[in-house]
């Protein structure tokens, strides 16, 4: 199978996932909102309401993405990883992979956990690379940290969803084994991905420009028709700026202001929804084919482990939970 014919199967879990992601955002701009409506009508300290609600949406959002979304994420990934391995996938792809993670909540959470884990070590090893621009210093330096982060940050998204591949394919293997050997993997065959960095953000900015833009400008529209939430809202702000001494930004109590940044703010969250569900996962099929290959071709050694083990403690840490 192609990468699109990949991509084009396994599709169905990005929209699932986007529905996932929307759910989320409407329950977590609904609590906000409920929270600033109650507050307002019987108290009137609707700043209040609207940071409790605030708490309450996060904390919704979590468990939808923990129960929920990764749940369908896992599933996506080892139908990908089957497709790109073995060169065909079930006519009823979704579920098939649903079959692949059913019963396994216990383990997805791990296999989640494990790809934070090696997060960690990359981070690690990204923070020894970032002395190369505190060694020139300056905004010259500043800079040179700044694009070696970003691009470490975008390799690391990649890096765990290949390395969770890894896991749900040797599913017969220690897990947190099969995740050490998913870092040894990334960390020798690395230059494939480094490879794909200008286009993933080149396609990214694009993508951001027009989606995000679009969504800006119609959130914005929406919320012209509705003034008075933010005048009341930007009133509260500069309310608890003068009485809590607070240095709050001017622009936060001019209401037309507040709106375009929440408009904005809005716009790049839906952007970033719909590239994780259109885009990204077209990428992933390419990067995943080439991470399963390199692993299969060569599988990781003691040898491997221990030249990771010099650059990440943490590492060690994960191998001896493997051992243990």
């Amino acid at each position: 199978m192609s990468n699109f014919q990949v991509y084009k199967k396994t599709l169905s879990f990005s929209f699932l996932e986007f529905l996932s992601d929307l759910f989320a955002l409407i329950v977590f701009v609904g609590s906000c909102i409920l929270g600033f409506v109650i507050m307002n009508k019987s108290t009137d300290m609707a700043l209040i309401g609207l940071a409790v609600g605030l708490v309450i949406g996060i904390i919704l959002s979590v468990l939808i993405n923990i129960f929920i979304k990764n749940r369908i994420k896992a599933a996506q990934i080892a139908m990908m990883t089957i497709g790109v391995v073995e060169g065909k996938l079930p006519e009823k792809t979704v579920n098939e992979g649903f079959n692949q993670v059913k019963g396994r909540f216990g383990k997805i959470t791990l296999f989640f956990t494990i790809t934070s884990l090696i997060k960690s070590v990359f981070r690690q090893i990204g923070r020894s690379l970032n002395k190369l621009g505190t060694a020139v210093g300056g905004n010259v330096g500043n800079g040179i940290t700044s694009a070696i982060d970003s691009a470490i940050q975008v390799l690391i998204g990649y890096l765990c969803d290949c390395c969770l591949g890894w896991i749900l394919y040797r599913k017969d293997e220690n897990s947190f084994k099969a995740g050490c050997e998913g870092a040894v993997i990334f960390f020798k065959h690395g230059k494939t991905l480094i490879r794909n960095i200008g286009r993933i953000f080149g396609m990214g900015l694009l993508s951001l420009v027009v989606v995000g833009g679009a969504f800006f400008g119609i959130a914005y529209l929406i919320f012209t028709q509705f003034p008075q939430i933010f005048e009341s809202l930007s009133k509260e702000i500069l309310e608890m700026s003068t009485r809590e001494a607070l240095d709050i930004p001017q622009a936060l109590t001019d209401p037309k202001i507040l709106m375009l940044i929440i408009a904005g703010v809005l716009g790049v969250i839906l952007w970033s929804m719909v590239h994780s569900v259109l885009i990204r996962p077209f990428i992933l099929v390419g990067v995943l084919r080439n991470f399963m290959a390199a692993g299969l071709k060569e599988k990781p050694t003691e040898a491997d482990f221990a030249e990771l083990e010099k650059l990440s403690p943490r590492f060690t840490k994960m191998k001896n939970k493997a051992n243990a």
